[in-house]
């Protein structure tokens, strides 16, 4: 789409794209709250339940990379049509599911259609606003729906559950992905890349798809086997020679799956290693806090869901004031002060207490993560996307996602090995309790890293010299940087 189409056009083709990224992101969190009653329908057994949340993660995290180039290579609008498609029959299947089995399955084919959807949207964004503070706007809408989608599913999953039935989860998705799948021929035009070929590079996306999917896969059993069970080190293992396998194929083929020159930008890659630490960071603190606002505090999963709404409101909020921040202050210093932000966040409620009071000990901390996460996802988002020619925006998307998925699976491995480890063998909520402040406070630590990477690889000149080329896909990083 070009940005000479109407302001009308353009912000109806947004909204459009906003619905289906929000619809994406929420899927990840609104299972969860659901777990309990879909265990007791589907005879779930204690250790085979995790697979309703991991199938969907390891294809929507191993196929990210693949869904942004077939969106340059095919057309974006038409794997963005593909893919709400997908996700809504695949929903369809989700909430008709008579077994076990058959529900990790169509699980996993909805976090397909997922991988297929989310960068197919953040590309058409990119080449439907033209660069300047229009684009950065409608920058900071969608990273409203896309902060906001985790705990907005904890909350719309738990009322859903508690007045109708776990299967409404997914059904909700349904006419919501068709009705957008009929709009967007009439809302988006079709874009694709200018590469002069239309080869695929099928090595390099067998070998990134299944070594991704393979990692997530490990960091899966290693929260149930252990980090140093037999079976944990050898599909880690695998899991790294087939990345290593991917870099070389990439670095020999033709028209690579992802072009490696990408990781020249120092700013691109720093923006990478960031939206990893922010998706490990906020996938954590959703989990353990869920758990603990459950098994510590009791809530009911409604009133769960509930407790979230101050988060997901301030990130609404100040998403639509980022990208005013940027335009100010630019990109390395709003994301180093949101990584802070967020750390200050994580470490008020690290304090965790067991009689803990709703507003005097988590309202603050959710209203700060809030502004910390918006201040982090839009200018991380920019920098991910900058000196990004039009041939590569589908895959420097995809890259983007696939940042964020993979760190939420490493971080939520991790913290459970860490609090399981704080716990012990004792039992009880003190225990449980203090397993989860050891957790968030590692995970203090870890955005703090997050800041010094910020301030060190964002290089506002440079990145303002390498996004004069390419003035239709750019953000206005001379402002935003």
């Amino acid at each position: 789409m070009s940005p000479a189409t109407t302001p009308r056009q353009r912000w109806s083709a947004l909204a459009l794209i906003v619905t289906a990224q929000f619809m994406v992101i929420l899927d990840v969190a609104i299972v969860n709250v659901a777990l309990p009653s879909i265990k007791h329908d589907l005879a779930f057994s204690e250790s085979s339940l995790q697979w309703v949340i991991s199938a969907y993660a390891i294809l929507f995290g191993g196929a990210l990379l693949l869904g942004g180039r077939l969106a340059d290579l095919l057309g974006r609008r038409r794997v963005f049509m593909g893919g709400l498609l997908l996700f809504a029959a695949s929903s369809l299947l989700c909430g008709l599911a008579w077994s076990a089995g058959s529900l990790v399955a169509f699980r996993g084919l909805q976090g397909l259609a997922g991988a297929l959807l989310a960068p197919a949207a953040l590309s058409l964004l990119m080449t439907t606003f033209a660069e300047g503070p229009e684009r950065n706007r409608a920058l900071g809408i969608y990273g409203a729906a896309s902060g906001s989608g985790a705990a907005a599913g904890v909350l719309l999953g738990g009322v859903l559950t508690s007045y109708l039935s776990w299967t409404w989860i997914f059904f909700v998705n349904v006419p919501v992905g068709i009705a957008a799948a009929l709009l967007a021929p009439m809302l988006l035009d079709e874009s694709r890349a200018d590469l002069g070929h239309r080869h695929f590079d099928l090595r390099g996306a067998a070998a990134a798809t299944s070594g991704l999917m393979l990692l997530v896969y490990a960091l899966t059993r290693a929260t149930t086997d252990g980090w140093s069970a037999p079976v944990t080190v050898g599909l880690l293992a695998a899991s790294a020679g087939l990345l290593v396998a991917f870099v070389a194929v990439e670095t020999r083929s033709p028209w690579p799956l992802l072009p490696l020159r990408l990781f020249r930008l120092p700013t691109l890659a720093g923006s990478n290693a960031a939206m990893a630490i922010i998706g490990a960071s906020a996938f954590s603190q959703f989990f353990i806090l869920t758990l603990y606002l459950q098994n510590i505090l009791h809530y009911s999963p409604v009133q769960s869901g509930v407790a979230f709404v101050g988060f997901a409101g301030t990130v609404v909020v100040v998403s639509n004031l980022a990208q005013l921040i940027v335009a100010r202050f630019g990109v390395r210093a709003t994301l180093t002060s949101g990584l802070l932000a967020s750390a200050a966040s994580m470490a008020l409620v690290a304090r965790l207490p067991l009689g803990g009071h709703y507003f005097w000990d988590l309202f603050p901390a959710f209203v700060l993560g809030g502004a910390g996460m918006a201040l982090s996802f839009i200018p991380v988002t920019i920098g991910g996307l900058a000196g990004i020619e039009r041939s590569d925006a589908g895959i420097a998307s995809g890259l983007i996602n696939t940042s964020r998925q993979i760190g939420g699976a490493i971080g939520i491995a991790a913290t459970t090995a860490i609090a399981a480890a704080a716990t012990g063998s004792a039992a009880g909520p003190a225990a449980l309790d203090h397993g989860f402040r050891v957790a968030l406070l590692v995970l203090v630590g870890l955005l703090l890293v997050g800041a010094a990477i910020s301030a060190v690889f964002i290089r506002p000149a440079q990145v303002r010299q390498q996004s004069q080329p390419e003035q239709a896909l750019v953000p206005d990083l001379q402002q935003a940087a």
